[in-house]
């Protein structure tokens, strides 16, 4: 690439990430023949076209450069857009056009936040991975992506796209994408449903995920437009509902449930997260939270309960240090293991056929 082109593309910024176009790999060529520069753009990882937006910048970018009287700005692959209608819904495409990226797709959710959901998705895919497993995780929390800093890759380039397809980062083993790698820091993502619902549908069927045994999805919080959406139109085996101990999160959990029998998938089990806390002193517990609300419910409601994850400070030390509590040989690394086995079973069982009943 010219050097003078490079210089001038850095100073254009591309709005949903924050970063120049060059450092997010939006340049796909740039060249000058007499007075004329030719710049190729790609389109964004995720979001909506932004070719009307970049052009003119990118024009005034490169015309500023001595001796270049005028631009060629192209964008490469456009993908197609969906019609408008005259409804304000339109229709979603059906689940089964999605194809399945692994043999096995467990969402983790949870019905409000705070909760640990996505300390919980991480560990989970940890586990699985560290146990032979090829996995791997889509963040769908848009709005508050977390696997960046649960997964110590806060510093990534951002996210590539070749033939393949998006090429996922991988870290402890396991392949994740997320928002979190395309936009800056901090930046907040001010987005529509539509929007969300679409670069998670994007992330699934537009990553080069390769053969997994496992994808972790970890869901958006709460129950609204974008989790019913994800939930209707990705091809989810089942769901794994994170809760605390006390009453006020078990009422949200419920909700989660709720919709997730709304939309036919089925609940693999419930993970009652920061079950007690063990001191790191003397090793005794203490039921901070209350403790066994999340093992009552699941009997209640007749689905499996898949564990007790400890609250204990080496899980949030190492969640903030980017190594997950899942790699260790602790007890908070044992619960994570056997939550994950205990789902993954859960999830072959949810996707057998049911038997045939033969009348005679």
């Amino acid at each position: 690439m010219d050097e003078r082109l490079r210089k001038a593309l850095t100073n254009v910024t591309e709005r949903q990430s924050g970063r120049n176009i060059i450092d997010a790999d939006r340049v796909d060529s740039a060249s000058v023949a007499g007075d004329t520069a030719t710049i190729v753009l790609t389109p964004p990882v995720a979001g909506n076209v932004d070719f009307e937006t970049l052009r003119p910048l990118v024009e005034t970018a490169v015309t500023a450069i001595k001796g270049i009287n005028r631009a060629r700005v192209i964008m490469t692959a456009h993908r197609e857009q969906p019609k408008k209608h005259a409804h304000a819904h339109p229709p979603k495409p059906a689940a089964k056009a999605v194809k399945k990226p692994a043999r096995r797709i467990i969402a983790v959710a949870s019905g409000k936040g705070g909760v640990g959901k996505s300390t919980v998705a991480a560990n989970l895919a940890v586990a699985l991975a560290r146990d032979g497993m090829k996995v791997g995780l889509l963040d769908a929390d848009i709005y508050g992506p977390s696997a960046p800093r649960l997964f110590g890759i806060t510093d990534a380039p951002g996210l590539r796209k070749n033939d393949a397809g998006v090429q996922p980062i991988t870290a402890h083993g396991v392949k994740l994408v997320s928002i979190g790698f395309v936009i800056k820091p901090g930046a907040p993502v001010v987005w529509r449903g539509p929007m969300v619902q679409g670069a998670i549908r994007q992330f699934m069927t537009d990553t080069d995920w390769g053969e997994l045994d496992v994808l972790i999805l970890d869901m958006p919080p709460g129950t609204g437009d974008a989790q019913l959406a994800i939930a209707q139109d990705l091809p989810v085996d089942g769901a794994v509902i994170v809760s605390t101990p006390q009453d006020l999160a078990l009422d949200d959990a419920r909700k989660a449930i709720g919709m997730f029998e709304q939309t036919h998938i089925p609940i693999l089990g419930i993970v009652e997260n920061m079950s007690s806390f063990i001191c790191p002193h003397c090793g005794e517990n203490s039921d901070i939270f209350g403790h066994g609300g999340a093992k009552d419910e699941a009997e209640r409601l007749g689905v499996a309960f898949l564990g007790e994850i400890p609250l204990h400070p080496q899980l949030r030390t190492s969640s903030d240090e980017g190594n997950p509590a899942a790699l260790g040989d602790s007890p908070v690394a044992r619960a994570f293991l056997k939550a994950a086995k205990a789902a993954l079973e859960a999830a072959e069982l949810a996707s057998k056929p049911a038997p045939e009943i033969l009348f005679g």
